[in-house]
């Protein structure tokens, strides 16, 4: 057994399904996500008003789940120059799931990207796909050692954040994503966009349930927009890339903003050519995951 399963096993402890789950998810990253989705579509079309189909859904959402990041709480996780254990009361607050909500990064400095299996899976894909980072030994550490076919490498805290900021260019959606059977704790990061993601997809799946739960698998950032309406040209630019509709052209006047749809992610902050919008902390939108509070 290599060292990296090795690893694995031991942080999942008398949970050896979780451990052979952690295995299968990542050497088998394409099929498996590919799957599940296909899963997740013939749930809601064929059985979408059935009572058991929310309640798979429900709890699917709890246990794998992602924290939208900002891309300043995003550098701070990539910049970090030691072991990050974040009590679990604090950590619940942060990632409000009754599983997969443990904040842990150990030898964070220590990073990997892989391909990513959500663009992978689509037919015509967004570019580049090299993108979902593992921060921390554990995971990065098994990627390198079972995940050559996904084009793994190595990468330096510089040559990570270079990576985000380039994320951030293109308009993605920077987000940590936890699962229970990954250790149910922080550690991969990814970089989203509304056509690709797997994730993004399962949480407008879950709006089209007969049952009309707010079912959602992704949590704010812990912020919202602010709009100067004096400043803003409306050109329609946020509407273009936000990648959960909180954002809606108004016939030529100023764009209407949904702010419980707005889930925080920034992109139409860097996009807005007018320089219109701005972050603000919101008490609403739940505590951001600042690693460096």
């Amino acid at each position: 057994m290599k060292k990296s399963t090795l690893n694995v096993f031991k942080m999942h402890g008398w949970r050896v399904d979780r451990a052979v789950h952690n295995y299968v998810y990542f050497v088998f990253y394409k099929q498996y996500v590919t799957a599940f989705l296909a899963a997740g579509r013939l749930l809601l079309n064929r059985f979408g008003s059935a009572r058991p189909v929310s309640l798979a859904f429900r709890m699917i959402f709890e246990n794998y789940h992602a924290k939208v990041l900002t891309f300043n709480d995003a550098r701070k996780i990539l910049t970090l120059d030691q072991d990050l254990s974040i009590e679990a009361d604090k950590a619940k607050k942060i990632i409000p799931y009754g599983a997969a909500n443990k904040i842990i990064f150990n030898e964070p400095d220590f990073i990997a990207v892989m391909d990513c299996p959500c663009r992978l899976s689509r037919k015509h894909h967004c570019e580049p796909v090299n993108v979902c980072m593992a921060v921390g030994r554990t995971t990065a550490e098994f990627w390198l050692e079972h995940c050559d076919k996904w084009h793994v490498r190595k990468l330096t805290q510089t040559e990570a954040l270079e990576l985000l900021q380039e994320s951030v260019r293109l308009n993605r959606v920077i987000s940590a994503w936890l699962k229970t059977e990954t250790g149910g704790r922080t550690g991969v990061i990814c970089s989203c966009c509304s056509c690709c993601c797997g994730g993004i997809e399962g949480m407008k799946l879950a709006r089209k349930l007969k049952s009309k739960e707010k079912l959602t698998n992704i949590v704010s950032s812990g912020y919202s927009v602010r709009i100067d309406r004096d400043v803003c040209v409306a050109c329609g630019t946020c509407a273009q890339v936000c990648a959960f509709d909180a954002c809606q052209p108004a016939g030529g006047g100023n764009p209407q903003y949904d702010v419980e749809a707005c889930l925080g992610c920034g992109v139409c902050i860097t996009a807005c050519p007018a320089g219109a919008r701005t972050l603000a902390r919101d008490e609403s939108k739940g505590v951001p995951l600042d690693v460096n509070p």
